[in-house]
């Protein structure tokens, strides 16, 4: 019965908030902050996908590192992965946009302030090396969870070790990584939101001028609804792709 009531009361609050903008709605507010809103999203898309890359591209080492015999090179692995699963986002990102730019003149000698002045690239930095940390320990769990008898078979057939792993042991842990894969791009999206504190217009910063401007609170709403919408479509995409590529494994 709990169940039940509690099931009640958010068809409630959603069924509220709908009326509430059906209400609420200003056609003035779409037309002057609509285009951007659309800029903001397009600004918040690219920054997911960029640092998503990125961030996959660099975990590769990362996780070979953590899963390296050699002793020092595993210990800066881990030293990397716990900074950044263990601190905040929005701390590294100020410590990337504002603590780099305390050392201006070093930067200027080394000739990279013109990467570090803008806080775009800054963000996009902030992001992929956070990202990097959790997509390296979800592909290296993944790998270790395939069975060694794997490796071993494969072994036994006279196969080189890195068609083992492309072959036989990658495929396989894919699979295990795909949905915790899904998850971290799901947190990337909404966490993006804290790069309009740097001055970047994604979504969020567009929202948070139109309030600016307007003082109405639906500004804050539409953007609400429209990171809600992003979320399930992802989320759809997800059960999609992991319903195909694991339809050999249905009984």
């Amino acid at each position: 019965m709990a169940g039940y009531a509690i099931v009640g009361l958010w068809l409630l609050l959603f069924a509220g908030l709908a009326i509430y903008l059906y209400n609420a709605w200003r056609i003035d507010l779409v037309e002057t902050y609509g285009p951007k809103y659309w800029s903001g999203l397009k600004t918040t898309l690219a920054l997911v996908a960029i640092a998503t890359v990125l961030g996959a591209a660099l975990s590769v080492p990362v996780a070979a590192s953590r899963m390296s015999k050699n002793r020092i090179i595993g210990a800066f692995a881990y030293a990397y992965v716990y900074f950044f699963r263990g601190t905040p986002l929005l701390a590294q990102t100020f410590l990337i946009y504002y603590g780099l730019g305390s050392f201006r003149p070093f930067l200027q000698e080394w000739g990279l302030w013109f990467f570090f002045r803008d806080a775009w690239n800054c963000a996009i930095l902030a992001f992929t090396l956070n990202t990097a940390a959790y997509q390296a320990e979800i592909l290296r769990g993944a790998i270790d969870s395939v069975p060694t008898g794997q490796w071993e078979g494969a072994t036994a057939l006279g196969l080189p070790r890195w068609i083992i792993f492309r072959k036989v042991v990658l495929p396989q842990a894919l699979i295990v990584a795909l949905r915790p894969y899904g998850n971290e791009i799901i947190l990337l999206l909404k966490g993006s939101a804290i790069v309009a504190i740097i001055t970047v217009y994604d979504l969020m910063g567009e929202t948070r001028r139109a309030y600016s401007r307007t003082f109405d609170f639906q500004t804050y709403l539409w953007a609400a609804v429209i990171y809600l919408i992003l979320v399930e479509l992802l989320r759809n995409l997800w059960d999609w792709i992991e319903r195909r590529i694991t339809r050999h494994l249905v009984r």
